[in-house]
């Protein structure tokens, strides 16, 4: 349904509230993050850079880190969250989607800093994608995780999401939720955009 404009990203952006209610912005990764960004996956314990990436991983390959710095490549999107901590604009967690016309599915992967994890930011991310999801026109939104990885199972558990077995891998397990065509609970800039779009058409 929506049409990315990439020269103009900043209009896709959309402001979260956590738990405690301290507000957050969700934007689209650009270029100039790439320094932030790779500080960000430095800075997460090895459990949690384990969790994300599936592997062991202390950084971000250089290739992989322009990949997530290149909103639109091969048709996947990078997200970050910021939140201003003792006055200075910090990368709090991040998300990377992928939307598939063919099946109408949008896999996404995320992570949210170790200091900051039950804090509801987690949670509000996959609100915020599912949203993103729908604006895409998608019918289903998954993610997959490690067994092990028991705060993302309960964060999806939560959110609604249903599990079934990893197709590619049993160490995984596979978390899907259909999408509502209108994300009313969960209004984000990009269904908004999307509606402009399609009642222009």
């Amino acid at each position: 349904m929506i049409a990315i404009r990439l020269n103009d990203l900043k209009q896709y952006s959309d402001v979260l509230l956590s738990r405690s209610g301290k507000p957050f912005t969700v934007r689209f990764v650009e270029p100039r993050d790439a320094q932030a960004l790779q500080a960000y996956f430095r800075g997460l314990s090895v459990r949690s850079r384990y969790n994300r990436f599936f592997g062991a991983m202390s950084e971000l390959p250089a290739a992989l880190l322009e990949h997530f710095t290149r909103p639109g490549e091969d048709d996947r999107f990078s997200i970050i969250a910021l939140m201003q901590i003792d006055g200075v604009e910090t990368i709090v967690g991040e998300a990377r989607y992928e939307f598939n016309p063919a099946t109408s599915r949008l896999e996404f992967g995320l992570s949210v800093d170790d200091h900051l994890q039950g804090q509801g930011i987690g949670q509000a991310l996959l609100s915020n994608l599912e949203c993103r999801a729908a604006a895409f026109g998608a019918d289903a939104i998954f993610g997959e995780t490690l067994r092990s990885n028991e705060a993302m199972i309960a964060a999806a558990r939560k959110a609604g999401y249903r599990f079934t077995n990893s197709p590619g891998d049993w160490k995984l397990v596979r978390f899907e939720k259909h999408i509502d065509v209108a994300p009313v609970d969960i209004p984000c800039a990009s269904w908004r955009l999307a509606a402009e779009q399609a009642a222009s058409q």
